[in-house]
């Protein structure tokens, strides 16, 4: 998990995660402690003078895990919504398995670590007195799911992507929203043929969207001439061009740019098919579609599966 970094100034601080959303989150550690097999034979037979050690080392790893932000610095407070550990007793070690789950905006792994020390820990506390030999290693993250990290498998859509801009389409400005959009969706794994600028001009507008979907672009991403200015055409010249529309896309973009910037409730975005191709009209904030990304990216791929008649699951 992003739990510490340096900030402008070289000095330690907390990784700020408010600009992320919050998603299901999975960590999976594990670890395990060697001891001798007669510790073992009194520890399965519970008896050992401190009680029945697994059942303890449970709780305490359980407890570690929803503790985790006050044993280790910098590191954030979440809310868990499961966390379990389980034990495979062998012959001469206990292997501890811990698995944690969040919907947070950031990953659990340092809680499935913690969980797991601490539980190789009690079951330490509760042997030493019949076993001097037990060691504990092996601690490591064994999986992590969710958050810009995990990318799941699975089809990713060609992609272009459209500023809409009459001072960057005239050399007066540079672009910069389009370039994160580009940036954003690579790293996701989607190829992206072309960012193109143009002016604010609807028939212009049109016209390109036109040629991509024709030309076999399933993602098309447009960047500007969403607001109320009289050059902000963008929703106008494609809203008609839409044989189905998007809403939850356009409610999800909604609900999160408002949640940052109440003035995002003054954008029109909106998102729609046009034929076999998806387009999705965003600001032209670096801002709007960078929020947007966190939105979209990984969850929108799974449209193209369900486009394909692969099903919803």
């Amino acid at each position: 998990m992003d739990f510490t970094h340096l900030d402008n100034n070289g000095n330690i601080a907390m990784v700020d995660v408010s600009g992320k959303p919050g998603t299901l989150r999975v960590a999976r550690a594990s670890g395990c402690i060697v001891m001798q097999p007669a510790t073992i034979e009194l520890l399965l037979q519970e008896a050992l003078p401190k009680g029945n050690v697994l059942t303890t080392a449970k709780l305490a790893g359980i407890m570690a895990a929803k503790n985790t932000a006050h044993l280790v610095p910098l590191c954030h407070q979440l809310n868990l919504s499961w966390a379990d550990i389980e034990f495979d007793v062998q012959k001469d070690r206990i292997v501890i398995v811990a698995t944690v789950k969040t919907k947070e905006s950031t990953g659990v792994e340092m809680e499935a670590l913690t969980a797991v020390s601490v539980a190789a820990l009690t079951i330490y506390d509760m042997c030493k007195a019949v076993d001097k030999t037990m060691e504990i290693g092996s601690i490591t993250l064994e999986k992590k799911t969710g958050g810009k990290s995990h990318q799941p498998e699975g089809y990713r859509p060609k992609t272009s992507i459209l500023v809409m801009s009459d001072s960057i389409s005239s050399g007066r400005g540079i672009d910069r929203s389009g370039q994160v959009l580009r940036e954003g969706f690579e790293a996701a794994g989607c190829p992206v043929g072309e960012v193109r600028v143009i002016a604010d001009d609807q028939e212009e507008i049109v016209s390109v969207v036109d040629e991509w979907t024709a030309g076999g672009v399933e993602l098309i991403i447009t960047t500007g001439g969403t607001g109320l200015g009289p050059r902000d055409v963008t929703v106008d010249a494609l809203l008609p061009r839409f044989s189905r529309k998007l809403p939850g896309i356009e409610q999800a973009l909604f609900n999160w740019g408002q949640g940052k910037t109440r003035t995002a409730m003054l954008s029109r975005l909106a998102a729609g098919m046009i034929d076999s191709s998806m387009v999705i009209c965003l600001p032209g904030s670096t801002g709007a579609v960078s929020d947007a990304l966190e939105v979209l990216v990984p969850a929108i791929f799974h449209a193209f599966a369900m486009i394909k008649g692969e099903g919803h699951s």
